[in-house]
Formats: structure tokens, sequence, C-alpha cells
């Protein structure tokens, strides 16, 4: 099913499981100043705003190939706006007060430059509109253990039915043209996404011998390729639905006796690695423990041993200007998480750690393709996600942040990066 043919009439919302779809805020005043607002952000990039009848938001001619925001119940809309700003956005389309018929056109066109979205004579007023990151998601051990899971135990199967047979959650690498363009299809991310975790072993060092440490299990495929190298492997996850289904893919794979599953917290890691993987798990960490994750990283680390990261970035300005704000992917996807910039952890490493940076890789446009393969495959198996106990309003959640996500990288607002980390040299012999 692709974004144009979703449904036009609102989705059954069930009030105890989404209590703020099922309940329009009212707040007149808010509502009127989110109206202007779309206005003149639609002047600005030249969106194509519908309301309904035909009617549009504003008369400016926009391009043909105008992204477009079709508003099916504008005073709701306009209401979850003004009451809740960029979570009020998301959450109105999990209700169906809006569409689009090109979802992530629109999406790539508002997160391009989003520092200019808002006139900057409203910029002071982000902190009065936008909600406040709630303190009990910020990263400690006891939420921790609850963040981790309300995302990634949602149900295996449910990942499967998007994830290729890898089940790996986390950006490919796709062969790319001569002009550098990823070459991305569903019958090459089952290799795309070995490409990407070989180049990370290829970073750390694996090899026969090596004792790994993996932060974030997934579902065990990194853990397997790199037990095939001949190394031994620990690996940590918080989520007990991953650690059954890792268990048994390393146990298919014949890895049973060099890969241990471990339902463990970063903070509670020990022993000592000559490797250390961490594939997009240092996003989940939140911004106050940043600080910790890679000290535990360091104080693992063995003597002339190897760290390899994947991790998604965002822009440093943009991490300082949005690091307090809660977001509808908080609330909503992934709580307590949050994206750090590459500035950030530079820092963080030169303060806190003996680590240094010494080598990095961006691939920012082959996650847009990798999310584009999953929202594609997503969206296609409607009556798979219905058979597996989700409605309406979570199938357009899940839509949306797809789309989100990969608009942020078709913007460039994100990057993802494979970063290499060593010790100094007047480090090394710890």
């Amino acid at each position: 099913m692709t974004d144009d043919t979703l449904p036009r009439t609102p989705p059954a919302v069930d009030p105890q499981r989404w209590p703020d779809i099922a309940t329009t805020p009212r707040h007149l005043v808010r509502a009127r100043l989110a109206r202007l607002l779309l206005r003149t952000i639609a002047r600005r990039r030249g969106l194509r705003v519908e309301l309904p009848q035909g009617r549009l938001l504003t008369n400016l001619p926009a391009p043909t190939d105008a992204p477009v925001l079709r508003l099916h119940n504008p005073d709701a809309f306009f209401h979850r706006v003004g009451a809740r700003a960029l979570v009020g956005f998301g959450e109105s389309y999990q209700a169906g007060d809006w569409d689009s018929p090109h979802l992530v056109h629109l999406l790539t066109t508002l997160a391009t430059d989003p520092h200019t979205l808002v006139p900057r004579p409203l910029h002071h007023l982000r902190r009065w509109a936008a909600p406040r990151h709630r303190a009990a998601l910020q990263g400690s051990e006891q939420d921790a253990r609850k963040n981790i899971p309300a995302h990634y135990d949602l149900s295996n199967d449910l990942f499967a039915l998007f994830l290729d047979p890898t089940l790996t959650y986390s950006s490919a690498v796709f062969p790319t043209t001569a002009h550098g363009v990823p070459k991305a299809t569903w019958e090459l991310l089952q290799e795309a996404q070995h490409r990407k975790i070989d180049q990370l072993l290829d970073l750390a060092g694996v090899g026969p011998g090596t004792r790994v440490l993996e932060t974030g299990t997934g579902w065990g495929e990194l853990a397997i390729r790199a037990a095939a190298r001949g190394a031994t492997v620990v690996t940590l996850t918080l989520s007990p639905n991953q650690k059954r289904l890792a268990e048994e893919r390393i146990e298919t794979a014949g890895h049973t006796d060099r890969v241990q599953v471990k339902l463990c917290d970063y903070r509670q890691a020990s022993g000592a690695y000559d490797a250390i993987l961490s594939v997009e798990m240092i996003e989940a960490v939140g911004h106050p423990y940043w600080a910790t994750y890679l000290a535990t990283l360091d104080r693992v680390l063995a003597p002339g041993g190897t760290i390899a990261i994947q991790t998604i970035t965002m822009p440093h300005d943009r991490l300082l200007a949005t690091e307090h704000t809660f977001t509808w992917i908080d609330k909503y996807i992934f709580p307590g998480g949050q994206l750090p910039s590459l500035q950030a952890l530079l820092d963080t490493l030169s303060t806190h750690t003996t680590l240094r940076m010494t080598h990095r890789q961006s691939h920012g446009a082959h996650y847009a393709e990798t999310l584009r393969l999953w929202r594609e495959r997503f969206t296609d198996r409607t009556e798979q996600v219905d058979a597996l106990g989700f409605d309406p309003v979570f199938r357009r959640m899940w839509t949306l942040y797809l789309a989100y996500c990969e608009a942020g990288f078709r913007s460039g607002y994100l990057d993802v990066q494979q970063l290499q980390l060593t010790r100094s040299p007047e480090d090394r012999s710890r």
C-alpha cells in the first residue's frame, strides 16, 4: 500500500490504547497561530495545502511537483498542532486528520534547513510551545529496562514482516554507481546488511580468537558473523524477545559455543575485550548518559583493542537547540532516545575517555534507501500487520515513523557514521 492509497476515513481509535489520539485538545488561540504558521511555511516552502471540498489554504500558485499536505480535518489538525507542536503534528497523522500522496517528499521538504522553517522572530517561542523532555525518559538503568523493550519487544513477527532475512534493524551499505549513488533493491538488502556488518568487523579487527563485546544484540546477525570468523562473542541486550530469537538463530547457525547472549545493561559489562561493536546503540542511551556509555566501553577495552561504532548523527547546532524538547519520536517510538552530533561524541570522548576517533565514514544516502525498502515492505503488508493484532492507528504511526526517518536522511538533516575508536598512544598500554 503506497502513501496515496492510505484510508481517507479516520481510523477507529481505542481511547484506552491511544488517549491523546482519541481526544482532540482545544486551544483556540494556539490553533489560530498554527494556521497562520502553516500559511507562512506553505509560502516559504512551496507547499500545496489542500482543504476539504477542493479549497486551498493559500491561493499562491505552487509548482507542479509541489509537496502536498492534504487536510481532512483542518480544525482538529490546527488544534492538535497548536496544543502540542510537532507532537501534535504526528498525532494528527495517526488520527487521520491529514495525509499526503507523497509522504516522504512532503516530510523531506519540511526537514530541509529546519532552522528556517519557523520565522526567526518566533524562535524564542520554542521553550513556550514545545513540550519538554520527561525526566523518566532520560536513560537511567531503571528507565532503560523499560524504554528498550517498549520498542524492541513489540513483536519479533512484526519486525520480520519488513526486515530482510538477517533481521538487521540498522542502515545497510549498498553497492553504488560510478557516481556514488546506492543501488538499493529488496533483492540486494541482505547482501548490503552483510556488507555493513563486515565493514564494522573489519574496522574492529575481528578475526580468529578475537574477544568481542557487542552492545545491543539486535537479533544476532553481527554476533553470528563475528563467530563465523572464529571470534568469541559476548552480546548484551535489554530485550527479552530479542534475546530469545537471537539465541535460536545463533544455535541454528551452529555458534552456541562461541556466542553468549546476556540480558544485561551496558553499565554492567565486565571483562576485557579485543574488539567492541556498537551498532546504532548510543542513540538509545540518552544524552545524560553518553559519557557513562563511552567510558564503559573504554573500561572493558583490552590494551591494544579497537571499537567500531555505527551511529546516527544530527547537526550540532540542532542538537543544542532541541536537546531538551520532547518529540513525537520520544513519545511513541523511542522513549529515552537522543541522536548525538559528531561534535558531541568527540567532546565526550575527549573529556571522559582515553579513546580517540581514528576513522570515520558516512553512509547517510544508504540509510535513506534502507528506510525506503522497509517502509514499502511495511505498507504493503497491511493485512499481516493487522493479523498480529496491531490497529490502524499503530500502522499509521509506523508509516509516519519510517517516512519521517527516511526524510531526515534524504534532506541531509541526519547522517549515519561508522567510527573507529582506539586509545591515544600514551594510553594504549592500559
